[in-house]
């Protein structure tokens, strides 16, 4: 039973690798499970057992990069208000620095970013990606929204503005360094890039 299990999972994990060397190749869209299951040498029928349609095999391999909200509230959570902006800078650092060090990470995010067009197949995926991107942006809203009542944001910037902000920079700087890794220094320059943003955001930022 043990090495049947085993077995199983090793064949799971082979579908997944495959599946994203082909979607980094061709393209999500491009990409059927026909060409995954003989990507990873296993049957078709192989693939529907571990997986239900293309939307949820491209889900699991997002969810490699995903972090878990939950994580990141409880974590925000045990600090100060004032302190947890610094939790969560710290914690868009160490991802990004992460990326930088993580060859299947950088593949993964490159496919979300770079590769994929969301067609009809993968909505399913896409609806679930979209609920974890407003689900940070909410907890970032919460975040500052405590900030706000304390009046340390400064003039013109709200707790959903400051969201926005932190969001939209998370994603343009992994847009543009997965386009381009001599743009800038990823492990070095982020936290520096980071603070100029929390800076421009928040009263007395240190």
């Amino acid at each position: 039973m043990r090495r049947t299990k085993t077995n199983a999972e090793q064949t799971r994990a082979d579908i997944i690798l495959a599946a994203e060397q082909l979607f980094l190749k061709n393209g999500v869209a491009h990409t059927s499970l026909e060409q995954v299951a003989r990507e990873a040498g296993v049957t078709r029928g192989a693939v529907y057992w571990h997986f239900n349609n293309k939307a949820h095999l491209f889900n699991e391999i997002l969810n490699q990069i995903r972090l878990p909200s939950e994580q990141l509230a409880e974590q925000i959570g045990l600090c100060s208000n004032e302190s947890s902006a610094y939790v969560l800078r710290n914690q868009i650092i160490e991802a990004l620095q992460g990326l930088a060090l993580n060859e299947r990470k950088r593949r993964i995010f490159t496919i979300l970013l770079r590769r994929c067009e969301f067609t009809d197949d993968i909505r399913e995926a896409e609806v679930r990606h979209e609920i974890f991107i407003n689900t940070f942006i909410d907890l970032c809203t919460q975040l500052f929204a405590k900030l706000e009542d304390q009046q340390l944001l400064r003039e013109g910037i709200n707790a959903r503005r400051a969201a926005l902000s932190v969001h939209s920079m998370v994603v343009g700087l992994l847009h543009d360094w997965l386009r381009d890794p001599k743009l800038f220094n990823l492990e070095e320059d982020i936290a520096h890039m980071l603070n100029a943003l929390f800076r421009g955001l928040i009263k007395n930022w240190d």
